[in-house]
Protein backbone atom coordinates (compact mmCIF):
# COMPACT_ATOMS: atom_id res chain seq x y z
CA UNK A 1 0.00 0.00 0.00
CA UNK A 2 1.28 3.48 -0.42
CA UNK A 3 0.18 7.20 0.66
CA UNK A 4 -1.00 8.97 -2.46
CA UNK A 5 0.70 12.15 -2.28
CA UNK A 6 0.39 15.12 -4.14
CA UNK A 7 4.44 15.64 -4.99
CA UNK A 8 7.22 14.15 -4.66
CA UNK A 9 9.49 16.16 -2.62
CA UNK A 10 12.44 14.74 -1.09
CA UNK A 11 11.64 14.12 3.02
CA UNK A 12 14.75 15.98 4.04
CA UNK A 13 12.93 18.94 2.50
CA UNK A 14 9.52 18.46 4.33
CA UNK A 15 11.41 17.96 7.70
CA UNK A 16 12.60 21.60 7.47
CA UNK A 17 9.14 22.50 6.43
CA UNK A 18 8.07 20.99 9.63
CA UNK A 19 10.67 23.02 12.06
CA UNK A 20 9.84 26.32 10.41
CA UNK A 21 5.69 25.42 10.56
CA UNK A 22 6.42 24.79 14.76
CA UNK A 23 8.36 28.43 15.11
CA UNK A 24 5.74 29.90 16.38
CA UNK A 25 5.02 27.39 19.12
CA UNK A 26 8.87 28.42 20.25
CA UNK A 27 9.57 25.16 21.11
CA UNK A 28 12.98 25.12 23.41
CA UNK A 29 16.89 23.89 22.18
CA UNK A 30 15.62 20.60 23.72
CA UNK A 31 12.66 19.70 22.16
CA UNK A 32 13.73 20.60 18.76
CA UNK A 33 17.03 18.19 19.64
CA UNK A 34 14.94 15.78 20.74
CA UNK A 35 12.68 15.76 17.15
CA UNK A 36 16.15 15.81 15.52
CA UNK A 37 17.09 13.19 16.29
CA UNK A 38 14.21 11.12 16.06
CA UNK A 39 14.15 12.17 12.30
CA UNK A 40 17.62 10.83 11.93
CA UNK A 41 16.95 7.26 13.48
CA UNK A 42 14.24 6.78 10.78
CA UNK A 43 16.12 8.75 8.05
CA UNK A 44 19.13 6.55 8.85
CA UNK A 45 16.76 3.39 8.67
CA UNK A 46 15.30 4.25 5.29
CA UNK A 47 18.66 4.68 4.02
CA UNK A 48 19.90 1.29 4.96
CA UNK A 49 16.29 -0.06 3.88
CA UNK A 50 15.99 1.65 0.17
CA UNK A 51 20.17 1.23 -0.28
CA UNK A 52 20.21 5.22 -1.26
CA UNK A 53 21.48 8.66 0.55
CA UNK A 54 19.05 10.22 3.04
CA UNK A 55 18.75 13.20 0.87
CA UNK A 56 17.68 10.84 -2.23
CA UNK A 57 14.82 9.70 -0.72
CA UNK A 58 11.52 11.39 -1.35
CA UNK A 59 7.85 11.15 -0.04
CA UNK A 60 6.62 8.37 -2.36
CA UNK A 61 9.47 6.07 -1.52
CA UNK A 62 7.61 5.67 1.92
CA UNK A 63 5.29 3.09 1.48
CA UNK A 64 3.97 1.40 4.73
CA UNK A 65 5.81 -1.74 4.12
CA UNK A 66 9.22 0.08 3.95
CA UNK A 67 8.56 2.43 6.79
CA UNK A 68 7.83 -1.15 8.75
CA UNK A 69 11.03 -2.34 7.92
CA UNK A 70 12.52 0.80 8.83
CA UNK A 71 11.05 1.04 12.44
CA UNK A 72 12.58 -2.85 12.42
CA UNK A 73 15.69 -1.76 11.65
CA UNK A 74 15.43 0.34 15.42
CA UNK A 75 13.89 -2.37 17.42
CA UNK A 76 17.25 -2.96 19.50
CA UNK A 77 16.76 0.72 20.97
CA UNK A 78 14.65 1.10 23.77
CA UNK A 79 10.55 1.17 23.58
CA UNK A 80 10.96 4.54 24.96
CA UNK A 81 13.19 5.48 22.10
CA UNK A 82 11.08 3.89 20.10
CA UNK A 83 7.53 4.94 20.88
CA UNK A 84 9.09 8.59 21.40
CA UNK A 85 10.72 8.46 17.19
CA UNK A 86 7.02 6.47 16.26
CA UNK A 87 5.38 10.10 18.12
CA UNK A 88 7.73 12.30 16.31
CA UNK A 89 7.00 10.74 12.80
CA UNK A 90 3.27 10.28 13.31
CA UNK A 91 3.25 14.33 14.03
CA UNK A 92 4.83 14.80 10.83
CA UNK A 93 1.98 12.73 8.61
CA UNK A 94 -0.53 14.90 10.55
CA UNK A 95 1.38 18.05 9.20
CA UNK A 96 1.82 16.46 5.55
CA UNK A 97 -2.07 15.84 5.48
CA UNK A 98 -2.75 19.21 6.22
CA UNK A 99 -0.36 20.76 4.46
CA UNK A 100 -1.99 18.62 1.20
CA UNK A 101 1.58 16.67 0.62
CA UNK A 102 -0.17 13.42 1.45
CA UNK A 103 -3.74 12.10 1.69
CA UNK A 104 -3.48 9.79 4.95
CA UNK A 105 -1.18 8.83 7.73
CA UNK A 106 0.27 5.60 7.21
CA UNK A 107 1.34 5.42 10.93
CA UNK A 108 -1.22 4.01 12.47
CA UNK A 109 -0.05 0.59 10.38
CA UNK A 110 3.38 1.09 12.14
CA UNK A 111 3.62 -0.74 15.55
CA UNK A 112 4.12 1.56 18.86
CA UNK A 113 5.81 -0.10 21.31
CA UNK A 114 3.58 0.02 24.44
CA UNK A 115 6.13 2.10 27.02
CA UNK A 116 5.31 0.88 30.54
CA UNK A 117 4.96 3.29 33.32
CA UNK A 118 8.03 4.45 35.10
CA UNK A 119 7.88 4.81 38.89
CA UNK A 120 8.66 8.46 40.20
CA UNK A 121 12.85 8.65 40.43
CA UNK A 122 12.87 10.53 43.91
CA UNK A 123 15.64 10.27 45.64
CA UNK A 124 15.68 7.98 48.61
CA UNK A 125 16.34 8.36 52.24
CA UNK A 126 14.85 10.08 54.89
CA UNK A 127 17.74 12.13 55.42
CA UNK A 128 18.91 12.65 51.86
CA UNK A 129 17.37 16.26 51.28
CA UNK A 130 18.94 17.79 54.45
CA UNK A 131 22.52 16.11 53.40
CA UNK A 132 22.29 17.70 50.34
CA UNK A 133 21.32 21.13 51.72
CA UNK A 134 23.93 21.48 54.12
CA UNK A 135 27.01 20.48 51.73
CA UNK A 136 25.36 22.75 49.53
CA UNK A 137 25.34 25.53 52.31
CA UNK A 138 28.63 25.29 53.72
CA UNK A 139 30.19 24.52 49.78
CA UNK A 140 31.62 22.25 47.93
CA UNK A 141 35.02 21.21 49.28
CA UNK A 142 36.58 20.46 45.86
CA UNK A 143 35.70 23.65 44.08
CA UNK A 144 38.50 25.91 43.20
CA UNK A 145 35.95 29.17 43.57
CA UNK A 146 33.50 27.60 45.82
CA UNK A 147 30.29 29.99 45.57
CA UNK A 148 27.84 28.35 48.56
CA UNK A 149 25.35 31.01 47.92
CA UNK A 150 24.43 30.37 44.74
CA UNK A 151 24.60 26.02 44.62
CA UNK A 152 21.69 26.61 47.66
CA UNK A 153 19.72 28.69 45.52
CA UNK A 154 20.20 26.11 43.06
CA UNK A 155 19.17 22.83 44.75
CA UNK A 156 16.51 25.23 47.03
CA UNK A 157 14.72 26.27 43.84
CA UNK A 158 14.82 22.63 42.28
CA UNK A 159 13.58 21.00 45.36
CA UNK A 160 10.67 23.79 46.33
CA UNK A 161 9.40 24.40 42.95
CA UNK A 162 9.89 21.05 40.40
CA UNK A 163 11.50 22.30 37.63
CA UNK A 164 12.79 20.50 34.87
CA UNK A 165 16.67 21.52 33.80
CA UNK A 166 15.64 23.86 30.97
CA UNK A 167 12.96 25.26 33.19
CA UNK A 168 15.88 26.75 35.31
CA UNK A 169 18.27 27.49 32.78
CA UNK A 170 15.56 29.87 31.40
CA UNK A 171 14.55 31.50 34.52
CA UNK A 172 16.19 35.11 34.28
CA UNK A 173 15.48 37.98 36.88
CA UNK A 174 12.10 38.80 35.86
CA UNK A 175 10.65 35.28 36.72
CA UNK A 176 10.47 36.31 40.22
CA UNK A 177 7.64 38.66 40.56
CA UNK A 178 5.00 39.85 43.28
CA UNK A 179 5.32 41.39 46.60
CA UNK A 180 8.15 39.83 49.30
CA UNK A 181 6.32 37.40 51.49
CA UNK A 182 3.89 36.72 48.79
CA UNK A 183 6.30 35.77 45.46
CA UNK A 184 6.27 33.74 42.81
CA UNK A 185 8.45 32.21 40.03
CA UNK A 186 7.17 32.67 36.67
CA UNK A 187 8.44 29.46 34.42
CA UNK A 188 7.93 28.85 30.88
CA UNK A 189 7.57 25.10 30.23
CA UNK A 190 7.47 22.73 27.52
CA UNK A 191 5.61 23.98 24.68
CA UNK A 192 5.94 27.32 25.57
CA UNK A 193 3.41 27.30 28.31
CA UNK A 194 3.57 29.15 31.22
CA UNK A 195 2.79 28.31 34.90
CA UNK A 196 3.50 29.74 38.12
CA UNK A 197 4.86 28.45 41.64
CA UNK A 198 5.05 30.00 45.08
CA UNK A 199 7.85 31.06 46.68
CA UNK A 200 7.89 30.73 50.31
CA UNK A 201 9.44 33.48 52.62
CA UNK A 202 12.30 30.67 53.39
CA UNK A 203 13.09 30.46 49.36
CA UNK A 204 13.35 34.10 48.99
CA UNK A 205 15.62 34.36 51.96
CA UNK A 206 18.04 32.28 50.15
CA UNK A 207 17.53 33.90 46.68
CA UNK A 208 18.04 37.12 47.93
CA UNK A 209 21.15 35.69 49.77
CA UNK A 210 22.59 34.94 46.48
CA UNK A 211 21.77 38.00 44.53
CA UNK A 212 23.18 39.79 46.77
CA UNK A 213 26.71 37.28 47.24
CA UNK A 214 26.35 37.40 43.16
CA UNK A 215 26.60 41.41 43.27
CA UNK A 216 29.80 41.43 45.43
CA UNK A 217 31.49 39.01 42.69
CA UNK A 218 30.14 41.10 39.77
CA UNK A 219 29.76 44.45 40.95
CA UNK A 220 27.48 46.77 38.39
CA UNK A 221 23.73 46.47 37.24
CA UNK A 222 22.19 43.31 36.53
CA UNK A 223 19.72 43.88 34.01
CA UNK A 224 15.84 42.27 34.75
CA UNK A 225 16.21 40.07 31.64
CA UNK A 226 19.69 38.71 32.82
CA UNK A 227 20.06 34.54 33.58
CA UNK A 228 18.76 33.99 37.18
CA UNK A 229 21.22 31.52 38.11
CA UNK A 230 24.92 32.06 36.55
CA UNK A 231 28.52 29.90 36.57
CA UNK A 232 31.10 30.95 38.20
CA UNK A 233 32.49 33.31 35.08
CA UNK A 234 29.37 35.13 35.40
CA UNK A 235 27.71 33.94 32.40
CA UNK A 236 24.30 32.48 31.98
CA UNK A 237 24.27 28.39 33.65
CA UNK A 238 24.50 26.31 30.84
CA UNK A 239 22.90 22.61 30.75
CA UNK A 240 26.28 21.00 31.50
CA UNK A 241 27.53 22.88 34.01
CA UNK A 242 23.69 22.63 35.75
CA UNK A 243 24.50 18.90 35.58
CA UNK A 244 28.07 18.76 37.22
CA UNK A 245 27.26 21.38 39.91
CA UNK A 246 23.91 18.89 41.33
CA UNK A 247 26.14 15.76 40.47
CA UNK A 248 29.28 17.39 42.70
CA UNK A 249 26.92 17.81 45.78
CA UNK A 250 25.56 14.63 46.00
CA UNK A 251 28.74 13.08 45.70
CA UNK A 252 30.11 15.24 48.20
CA UNK A 253 26.73 15.03 50.32
CA UNK A 254 26.90 11.16 50.16
CA UNK A 255 23.83 10.08 48.24
CA UNK A 256 24.96 10.19 44.94
CA UNK A 257 23.85 5.79 45.13
CA UNK A 258 20.83 7.14 46.54
CA UNK A 259 19.64 9.05 43.26
CA UNK A 260 17.71 6.31 40.76
CA UNK A 261 19.67 5.44 37.79
CA UNK A 262 19.22 7.71 34.78
CA UNK A 263 17.96 10.94 36.56
CA UNK A 264 20.14 13.48 37.78
CA UNK A 265 18.73 16.95 37.93
CA UNK A 266 15.47 15.64 37.25
CA UNK A 267 15.19 13.83 40.51
CA UNK A 268 14.93 16.50 42.32
CA UNK A 269 11.98 17.61 40.68
CA UNK A 270 10.78 14.10 41.01
CA UNK A 271 11.50 14.21 44.92
CA UNK A 272 9.51 17.54 44.90
CA UNK A 273 6.61 15.52 43.34
CA UNK A 274 6.71 12.76 45.62
CA UNK A 275 7.08 14.79 48.59
CA UNK A 276 4.03 16.73 47.53
CA UNK A 277 2.13 13.74 46.94
CA UNK A 278 3.17 11.72 49.78
CA UNK A 279 1.43 15.18 52.42
CA UNK A 280 -1.82 14.93 50.99
CA UNK A 281 -1.62 16.92 47.79
CA UNK A 282 -4.05 16.01 45.13
CA UNK A 283 -3.48 15.22 41.30
CA UNK A 284 -4.55 18.88 39.80
CA UNK A 285 -2.42 20.73 42.13
CA UNK A 286 0.40 18.77 41.06
CA UNK A 287 -0.34 18.65 37.55
CA UNK A 288 -0.43 22.77 38.22
CA UNK A 289 2.59 23.05 40.17
CA UNK A 290 4.57 20.86 37.67
CA UNK A 291 3.21 21.57 34.23
CA UNK A 292 1.83 18.59 32.94
CA UNK A 293 -0.57 18.70 30.09
CA UNK A 294 -1.85 15.55 31.22
CA UNK A 295 -3.44 14.28 34.68
CA UNK A 296 -2.75 10.93 34.06
CA UNK A 297 1.33 11.91 34.10
CA UNK A 298 0.49 13.41 37.43
CA UNK A 299 -1.32 10.27 38.80
CA UNK A 300 1.98 8.10 39.01
CA UNK A 301 2.89 10.44 41.93
CA UNK A 302 -0.04 10.16 43.44
CA UNK A 303 0.15 6.44 42.82
CA UNK A 304 3.71 6.22 43.83
CA UNK A 305 2.82 7.48 47.23
CA UNK A 306 -0.06 5.13 47.89
CA UNK A 307 2.58 2.55 47.33
CA UNK A 308 4.53 4.12 50.14
CA UNK A 309 2.13 4.48 52.31
CA UNK A 310 0.99 1.02 52.73
CA UNK A 311 4.52 -0.13 52.43
CA UNK A 312 5.43 1.94 56.14
CA UNK A 313 2.02 0.55 56.97
CA UNK A 314 2.87 -3.15 56.40
CA UNK A 315 5.95 -2.18 58.89
CA UNK A 316 3.38 -2.48 61.46
CA UNK A 317 4.42 -5.28 63.83
CA UNK A 318 1.64 -7.04 64.70
CA UNK A 319 1.31 -7.75 60.65
CA UNK A 320 4.90 -9.90 61.80
CA UNK A 321 3.37 -11.55 64.62
CA UNK A 322 0.16 -12.57 61.96
CA UNK A 323 2.47 -14.07 59.78
CA UNK A 324 4.03 -16.08 62.67
CA UNK A 325 0.81 -16.71 63.99
CA UNK A 326 -0.10 -18.19 60.71
CA UNK A 327 2.93 -20.08 59.86
CA UNK A 328 2.89 -23.95 59.69
CA UNK A 329 3.87 -25.46 62.64
CA UNK A 330 7.68 -27.20 61.65
CA UNK A 331 8.86 -27.70 65.03
CA UNK A 332 5.94 -29.73 65.92
CA UNK A 333 7.13 -32.81 68.34
CA UNK A 334 8.07 -35.53 66.14
CA UNK A 335 6.18 -38.37 68.37
CA UNK A 336 3.10 -36.73 67.08
CA UNK A 337 3.77 -37.85 63.90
Amino acid sequence: MTVAISANPPVKELISEFFLARRPKKHSEHTLAAYQRDFTNIMRALALVLDKPEAEIHIEDLQIRILRRAFAEISHQSEATIARTWSTWNQLYTFLVADGVVAGNPMAAIEKPRVPKSRPKAITGDDSVLLLLEVAAKGRQGARNPWPERDLAVVVVLLTCGLRLAEVLGLTLRSIDGPAGDRVIGVRGKGNKERTVPLEPEVETIIDAYMESRQRRFPGRIPRDAALFVANSGEPMKRGGLQYLVESLYREAGIRTRVPRGALVHALRHTFATSLARNGATGTELQRLLGHESLATTQRYVDASAREVRAAARSNEAYSALRQLSAPDDAADPSDN
